[in-house]
């Protein structure tokens, strides 16, 4: 007698092997089949959606595609020292005698602060944008922080309020920031005012859903500790929870502060104030150095204020916390 013969199961393995072989095989076929077939209609789908849109808008989009540029071309300044005197507001040769009109009228814009010394207006409007990004990132800090502690699972003092500060959260961050500078500037009128609500209210439900995931991720044998002598949820919050978070805290909010001076700047563009607003009449009446001037001076700003915020981040959380993630 033979092993095989004790062990018939022994025989019909490499079957079995090459049965499962052949399955795999005709599995991954029809997966590349289903793909192949969902592609070609997603392909036919957006083919037919591109000619409709084409189809029925009055520029017709194809037509005028080889004129993608022409935009572009406009906004390039004849003179490029014009770009330079747009920036710090300097008389152009090109407007002399008022010729060029509104386009080379650079010192108009001067904002005179005593005597002969002025401020550029488009570093008074950058100043302006810088401020309501700042203050909607502190408004929006003090009020996600309280927000923050309610939604937190791990140390919200009720279920009920826990899922009433979630849905505060949500609705806050549900509409972008230019649909409620939209409407507030309908009600308050045009101005920095609406843009600071508008940021600001977007602030406090993306901070606050970034802080209570931070919170329920905390040590909580500190909170046992004050449970155990008696500390009130008050005195949990503030000395077992806070020292923990805090640092993360500050770093979220200054990362906040970076997204918000760009969101700042776009919602000038719907009548918020700051350097938004001239950006967009500059683009409109096509005045090249005007553009180019404000584009430049929003890129530098952006770039120091990220630098800024990247330095003072690891001051406050430390190397060692940047160090860990490469």
């Amino acid at each position: 007698m033979t092993i095989a013969d004790t062990h018939p199961n022994m025989q019909s393995a490499p079957q079995s092997a090459k049965e499962i072989g052949d399955a795999w095989s005709k599995m991954v076929a029809r997966r590349r089949l289903y793909t192949g077939i969902g592609l070609v209609i997603l392909l036919a789908a957006f083919v037919s959606s591109v000619r409709f849109a084409d189809e029925s808008n009055a520029g017709h989009f194809f037509e005028r595609l080889p004129h993608l540029f022409d935009f572009v071309s406009w906004l390039i300044p004849k003179d490029w020292a014009d770009v330079y005197r747009a920036l710090f507001d300097l008389p152009s040769p090109n407007g002399a005698n008022g010729a060029g009109g509104e386009e080379f009228n650079f010192p108009l814009g001067r904002v005179y602060v005593w005597g002969d010394f002025y401020v550029p207006e488009y570093f008074e409007l950058m100043i302006v944008t810088i401020n309501i990004a700042l203050v909607s990132t502190i408004v929006g800090f003090v009020f996600a922080v309280p927000l923050a502690f309610f939604a937190a699972r791990n140390l919200s003092p009720s279920h009920p309020v826990r899922l009433i500060a979630k849905r505060i959260m949500e609705l806050l961050r549900a509409f972008p920031e230019i649909v409620i500078a939209g409407l507030f500037s309908a009600i308050l009128s045009i101005g920095p005012i609406a843009a600071i609500i508008a940021v600001g209210l977007h602030t406090i439900g993306a901070l606050g859903k970034l802080f209570y995931e931070v919170i329920e991720n905390i040590d909580m044998k500190p909170d046992e500790g004050m449970r155990a002598v008696g500390a009130s949820w008050t005195e949990r919050v503030r000395f077992a929870a806070l020292p923990q978070v805090l640092p993360n805290f500050m770093s979220y909010a200054l990362l906040r502060l970076e997204i918000n001076v760009r969101a700042s700047t776009i919602i000038g563009a719907v009548g918020g104030g700051g350097i938004g607003e001239e950006l967009k009449l500059a683009i409109s009446r096509g005045f090249g150095a005007k553009t180019m001037a404000l584009m430049l001076l929003l890129f530098a700003t952006i770039i120091v204020v990220d630098q800024f915020s990247a330095w003072l981040r690891r001051r406050l959380i430390g190397e060692h916390a940047f160090l860990l993630q490469h």
